[in-house]
């Protein structure tokens, strides 16, 4: 992609403001500093309404010259409970703490933007709406934002998204139309029994045994009760129970991931959870209590957005995107507006650039960021 002159300008502004939130990340609903250091460079940039939302969200408006519309582009804001073992001199200051997903990136890269919108807001049709969200990571900031009047307060007609992505080489474009990241939630499923010896099974009722053939029989559901034409996952990460080695277990809980696109094969997975259930229920005589967490919708892109992305980005440097598994919060906006969520590529083997999100390793090049404000300001022109 080719980075225009006025685009260039930008590239120290853009370079500092990543290393300073770099350097100090805060997790969901607690981006004090953060919020405070974006709400300062947005007055300074000359933006003049300046909102806060969403306890640590930041909005900043700016009027373009006929207003018939309004664009909003989104930033997410946290950083991850994790050590980061990066060795460069904008490492965390904060013990324990890392921006390992790139949104120290998303949020440098979209201040950038709103300096160059101001620069050249003669040139700008739409309204503009620059947010800075926070708790993406979780509990999900976006839903926040949105019940707290986002999309009524500023009038939004359509968003963008963006996440620095490892899987796609290093500046180039990647997304596509309908589904590209999957519907998520969590299930717990507690097994409750009989504890009894375990010389004596008989007497009690276990539910180490009736958890194993509940996992099993669970894992059936994707193969057998879901069409093989569609996408869907369950995965049991985690299970504790029982106290000693000769006592038949009276509790053990089960912990799960199910994912899916599309949300009625997500509600069928869901129904089905709890039929298996029933039946661990019935031949073991425990009782089972199922608990889910329903997180974030389905990344479904605007079809005439997707198009426009593929003409502002060009041929030689638009991927067209795999569907992912993981989740994004980005989806809820999209529930209420059209939207267009896409990847920038990170990944360089030649820098060492290679590790996953959320890797306590994960880095990446920063002139990419002039890519994505790049691919801002050509969307502009498209939509």
């Amino acid at each position: 992609m080719i980075i225009k002159k006025d685009i260039q300008f930008l590239k120290n502004e853009i370079s500092e403001i990543r290393k300073e939130i770099h350097k100090n990340p805060e997790v969901g609903f607690k981006e004090y500093k953060t919020s405070e250091f974006v709400k300062k460079k947005l007055k300074a940039y000359g933006i003049e309404e300046i909102h806060e939302i969403a306890k640590t969200g930041v909005v900043g408006f700016l009027r373009g010259c006929t207003g018939e519309k309004t664009t909003a582009f989104r930033s997410d804001m946290d950083g991850l409970p994790l050590r980061e073992e990066n060795c460069v001199p904008y490492k965390s200051v904060k013990e324990g703490f890392m921006h390992a997903c790139g949104h120290d990136g998303h949020v440098a890269a979209l201040l950038g933007f709103a300096k160059y919108a101001v620069d050249h807001r003669n040139e700008i049709r739409d309204n503009l709406v620059f947010i800075f969200q926070p708790a993406e990571e979780g509990p999900g900031g976006a839903e926040v934002m949105i019940n707290e009047g986002i999309i009524e307060k500023f009038k939004i007609d359509r968003i963008i998204g963006m996440h620095i992505f490892p899987e796609y080489p290093q500046g180039k474009i990647a997304s596509r139309s309908g589904a590209l990241m999957a519907r998520n939630g969590e299930v717990s499923l507690k097994v409750k029994g009989l504890k009894a010896h375990g010389a004596m099974p008989e007497k009690g009722i276990d539910a180490i045994v009736a958890a194993s053939s509940l996992i099993m029989d669970l894992q059936t559901i994707i193969s057998r009760s879901i069409n093989p034409m569609e996408s869907a996952v369950l995965t049991f990460g985690k299970i504790k129970g029982g106290e000693a080695v000769n006592v038949t277990a009276d509790e053990v809980t089960i912990g799960g991931t199910l994912r899916a696109f599309n949300d009625d094969i997500y509600d069928k997975i869901v129904e089905r959870i709890y039929k298996v259930a029933e039946g661990t229920e019935t031949i073991y005589g425990c009782s089972i209590e199922v608990d889910f967490n329903h997180m974030y919708q389905i990344v479904n892109n605007d079809v005439f957005l997707e198009k426009s992305l593929k003409r502002a980005v060009g041929k030689e440097d638009y991927i067209l995107s795999d569907r992912f598994m993981i989740s994004e919060d980005f989806s809820f906006f999209q529930k209420k507006v059209p939207g267009l969520f896409f990847f920038l590529g990170c990944y360089n083997q030649e820098q060492g650039y290679t590790h996953p999100l959320h890797s306590n390793k994960f880095n990446f090049d920063e002139k990419i960021l002039l890519s994505a404000v790049q691919t801002y300001v050509n969307l502009l022109n498209e939509i």
